[in-house]
C-alpha cells in the first residue's frame, strides 16, 4: 500500500475538500474523457447526490462542479479568473473548457440536486454528463469525492482500495503492526521508512521541494488567518476570532499572572486561523481534508514556537511522519466526514498530528503509533454535523481542540515506552466501525446534531 505525502497533504481551496475539491477534480477529469473523445458536444449537466446535494451549497459544491467544468483545478485555482468565468457563465449560459468547444450550461436547469438516497458507492456521489445538439446525454459517468480530495469512478471504486499498480516501494506497509515490524527490522524510523517509499517512487530533490512547499502553504494560512478579521461568508455571521485572540495573547506574553493554560489558547488559534481562512475559500493544505487543515499545521507551529530545541529543519519529518499515520487510515477506514463523521476528519487529523509532534520530539516508532493512537481513540463516535453545512460552526473551533488533544496524546506516549492496551489498528477499526453504524443524519448531512438544535441564521 503506498499513498504519497503529497496525496495525503495537497494545496487547494476551501472550504471542503470533499464537496468543493472533489468535485472540481471530478469535473476536470470528465473534460479530459470528452477531449479523449471524438463525439461532437454541446452541452454538459451535473447532478450532486447524498451529502454533496444536503450540504452543497454551503460548502460550494455547486460552484465548485461549474469551475471544474469551466477548466479549473484546485492546485492552480485563481480567484479573479474564477469570479470572472462565473460572471460570464450567469451572462451566457455557456462554459468555454481549454480544448473543447463553448458548451451550454445554465445551472439552474442543468445542475441538480438530489435529495433523495445517495448513490450506492459513497455519500458524496455526482453524475457528469455530455450532450448532443439535441440534448441527449452521449457520455456519462458517476464520480465519488471520497474525503480528502480524492476521486474515484464508479469502477475504480468498485475495482477495491488497493488500487496502486506503481513500482513496488521498499516498505509496503498496510497496517501499523507492520509499520512497526518494519521499523524494528530495518532500525529505520517512520519517517525514514515514508521517505524511502517517496524517493523509490521519484526524487529526493522532488520530494524535498514539494514538502517545502506544503509547509509554506500552511505557514502562510496561518498568518493570513491571524491577520485578518471581520465576518465569514456563507450567511450565520459568524465573526472571526483568530486575529483578536492572536492580539490579546500577543499583549500578554512576559505577564507573570499568564496561566499555564494559556499555551492551550495559542494551539487553537494557529488552527482557527487556519479553518477561518479555509472557511472564506482561502488557499488551505489538506490535512488530511480541508476540514481538518488546521491540525497539523497548528501543532507544528505551536511546536516551532513553543517548545525549546524545535527546529523547522525537522518539519519534513514531522510530515512524513503524520502522512504515514494518514495512509493507514484512509487505507483501512475512512477520512471522509460523510462516510464516518468528524472522527475521519478531525480525529485523523490529530493522530497524525500527534504521531509527527512524538517523532521530532524524539520518540521512538513505538511511542510515535502510541500517540497517534491515544489522539485517535479520543475522538471515536464524533460526528458531522455541520449548521447550515458551513463548515464554521463547529468546526472551527473543532479543529483547535484537535490540536490541544494531539499535543497531549504525543505528551503521553512520549512518558511511557511505547507499550499500550489498544494498538493503533485497533483504533482504526473501531472508527470504521463507528463510522459504519452512525447515522446518516450525523455524517456530513446538516440533518442532526447541532445543525438542527441551533438557529440557522
Amino acid at each position: 500500500m503506498f499513498l504519497s505525502v503529497f496525496d495525503m497533504f495537497k494545496v487547494g481551496v476551501g472550504p471542503s475538500s470533499s464537496h468543493t475539491m472533489g468535485p472540481m477534480v471530478a469535473a476536470a477529469r470528465f473534460l479530459d474523457r470528452m477531449r479523449d473523445s471524438s463525439f461532437g458536444f454541446h452541452g454538459l449537466k451535473a447532478s450532486l447526490h447524498g451529502s454533496l446535494a444536503f450540504t452543497g451549497v454551503g460548502h460550494a459544491t455547486d460552484r465548485a462542479t461549474i469551475l471544474g467544468l469551466a477548466g479549473f483545478v484546485p492546485e492552480t485555482y485563481d480567484h479573479a479568473a474564477a469570479e470572472a468565468a462565473l460572471a460570464a457563465n450567469r451572462d451566457t449560459g455557456m462554459l468555454e473548457p481549454a480544448g473543447l468547444p463553448p458548451l451550454k450550461f445554465d445551472p439552474k436547469a442543468d445542475l441538480a440536486f438530489d435529495f433523495g438516497p445517495a448513490l450506492a458507492g459513497h455519500a458524496n456521489g455526482m453524475i457528469l454528463s455530455a450532450t448532443d445538439a439535441q440534448g441527449d446525454v452521449i457520455l456519462q459517468e458517476t464520480y465519488y469525492s471520497i474525503g480528502g480530495g480524492f476521486v474515484m469512478t464508479e469502477a475504480e471504486l468498485a475495482a477495491g482500495k488497493d488500487t496502486d499498480d506503481g513500482a513496488p516501494v521498499p516498505y509496503p506497509f498496510k497496517s501499523a503492526a507492520e509499520m512497526l515490524e518494519m521499523a524494528q527490522i530495518s532500525g529505520k524510523s517512520i519517517a525514514e521508512m515514508k521517505r524511502a517509499n517517496e524517493i523509490s517512487r521519484g526524487c529526493a530533490d522532488s520530494l524535498d521541494r514539494g514538502v517545502a512547499r506544503i509547509w509554506q502553504v500552511m505557514n502562510d494560512c496561518i498568518e493570513r488567518g491571524l491577520a485578518t478579521d471581520g465576518i465569514l461568508p456563507g450567511g450565520l455571521k459568524v465573526k472571526r476570532r483568530a486575529h483578536g485572540i492572536h492580539q490579546a495573547l500577543l499583549a500578554e506574553r512576559g505577564m507573570n499572572l499568564t496561566a499555564p493554560h494559556t499555551i492551550n489558547d495559542w494551539m487553537s488559534v494557529y488552527a482557527m486561523a487556519v479553518n477561518e481562512e479555509n472557511a472564506a475559500g482561502g488557499q488551505v493544505v489538506t490535512a488530511p481534508t480541508n476540514g481538518a487543515a488546521g491540525v497539523v499545521p497548528a501543532v507544528i507551529r505551536y511546536w516551532l514556537d513553543h517548545v525549546p530545541g524545535a527546529s523547522s529543519t525537522k518539519i519534513p519529518e514531522f510530515l512524513l511522519t503524520a502522512a504515514a499515520i494518514g495512509g493507514l487510515v484512509k487505507f483501512n477506514a475512512s477520512i471522509s466526514g460523510a462516510e464516518a463523521g468528524c472522527q475521519a476528519e478531525v480525529g485523523s487529523a490529530a493522530a497524525m498530528a500527534a504521531a509527527g509532534l512524538a517523532a521530532v520530539m524524539g520518540g521512538t516508532p513505538e511511542q510515535v503509533e502510541n500517540a497517534a493512537e491515544i489522539a485517535l481513540e479520543h475522538h471515536l463516535g464524533m460526528t458531522c454535523d455541520p449548521v447550515k453545512g458551513l463548515v464554521q460552526v463547529p468546526c472551527i473551533e473543532r479543529n483547535g481542540l484537535g490540536a490541544i488533544k494531539a499535543v497531549s496524546a504525543a505528551s503521553l506516549a512520549l512518558r511511557g515506552d511505547g507499550t499500550h492496551f489498544v494498538p493503533l489498528d485497533a483504533a482504526i477499526e473501531t472508527m470504521r466501525q463507528t463510522g459504519r453504524d452512525m447515522h446518516e443524519h450525523y455524517k456530513e448531512t446538516s440533518l442532526g446534531g447541532l445543525a438542527v438544535n441551533v438557529p440557522n441564521c
